[in-house]
């Protein structure tokens, strides 16, 4: 652990970001760099997911969203971000396509289930609900999400929860949750420059359809 090093990166991060906010919005995002510093004393962060957290935060709070991180949203879940407005709250899942070394000969299945298994937990808990990643990574993001609930069909609910099976069971992702999941928005982080765009979920899988299609990935 380099608390010294971790420090001065959501330092300098924290003071890219901050070029273009108000006074208040930037003591938002002091808090959200604080947060960061605290869970990184307790061994819970790393460096490269909390830039990714901070680039978001920073995303929401110039919109006029309070946030906080690694937060608990129930007795098993914690989310990356979850920003509050108004009546609403979103929450954000960051993905950068890490597996574990027991998945490198399922990887794509595992990373399917996960991003599958993500949209139906964590989306009953929020009015919105966004997946993140940085631009060089791909979400294979299911078609069955960006229907209504009405229009899913129950053959294809039965499939994904089999997919999330594999790999999720204690507690398992049940068929109610992935009928009645939804995903508002998929963000796209540019690290480097500092800033997250928002796509429409949509738009982002067909920008990535073709591509997923051409490596023979079923979602």
């Amino acid at each position: 652990m380099d608390l010294e090093k971790f420090s001065n990166d959501v330092n300098d991060m924290t003071k890219k970001l901050s070029e273009h906010l108000t006074e208040n919005d930037l003591l938002k995002l002091n808090h959200v760099r604080q947060q960061l510093i605290g869970m990184y004393k307790k061994n819970l962060v790393k460096i490269n997911h909390s830039v990714l957290e901070l680039i978001c935060a920073n995303n929401l709070i110039s919109r006029g969203y309070s946030v906080e991180v690694e937060k608990n949203i129930s007795d098993i879940l914690v989310c990356d971000i979850y920003a509050k407005k108004g009546g609403g709250n979103t929450i954000i899942e960051i993905e950068t396509g890490f597996t574990p070394p027991e998945h490198a000969m399922d990887t794509i299945d595992y990373f399917s289930a996960r991003i599958m298994s993500k949209i139906a937990r964590y989306s009953k808990h929020c009015s919105k609900f966004s997946l993140a990643t940085p631009v060089v990574g791909i979400l294979p993001i299911s078609k069955i999400f960006l229907l209504p609930p009405a229009a899913r069909n129950k053959d294809d609910v039965i499939k994904i929860k089999k997919l999330c099976d594999r790999y999720y069971k204690n507690p398992s992702v049940q068929c109610d949750d992935i009928l009645n999941a939804h995903l508002h928005s998929v963000y796209l982080i540019n690290i480097d420059k500092g800033f997250a765009k928002e796509l429409d979920p949509q738009g982002y899988v067909e920008l990535t359809g073709e591509l997923l299609r051409r490596s023979e990935v079923e979602y």
